[in-house]
């Protein structure tokens, strides 16, 4: 069981910000940037291109709002989307306010983040869901 399975389970705690039957959206605990949310499919699957193709293309369903809210929560000029996968074996997608192609950097250091610097994100994040 992989750690993004065990999170879907709540068994390790999370801040999410979205979930369907399929999906679970929460917030990178290591970011790039404020705001940098996850996308797992609930199925546990290791190469982001070996999901089912109902998987691929609802993916990028349940993302589009979620992009949405994050640009309407932080400053950036979009949201910007990278699969990378080297991390945990479990097929996700990164959701990234970016202001240039290098907010997409995966090689550089991380932001230090508090709990309440999460928590502000994930309020922010759910507001702009529930405002459409």
């Amino acid at each position: 069981m992989t750690i993004f399975s065990k999170i879907i389970a709540g068994e390790i705690p999370s801040y999410a910000v979205a979930e369907n039957d399929h999906f679970f959206a929460f917030l990178d605990i290591f970011p790039l940037v404020e705001g940098h949310t996850l996308v797992v499919p609930k199925i546990e699957i290791d190469r982001f291109f070996d999901l089912p193709d109902n998987y691929l293309s609802e993916m990028l369903v349940f993302a589009k709002p979620l992009a949405r809210a994050i640009e309407r929560s932080f400053p950036c000029d979009r949201c910007g989307l990278s699969v990378v996968g080297l991390e945990v074996p479990h097929a996700h997608l990164h959701l990234v306010p970016i202001r240039s192609s290098d907010d997409l950097n995966f090689t550089r250091g991380k932001l230090s983040v508090t709990p309440e610097d999460l928590r502000r994100a994930q309020v922010k994040i759910v507001a702009a869901l529930a405002q459409g």
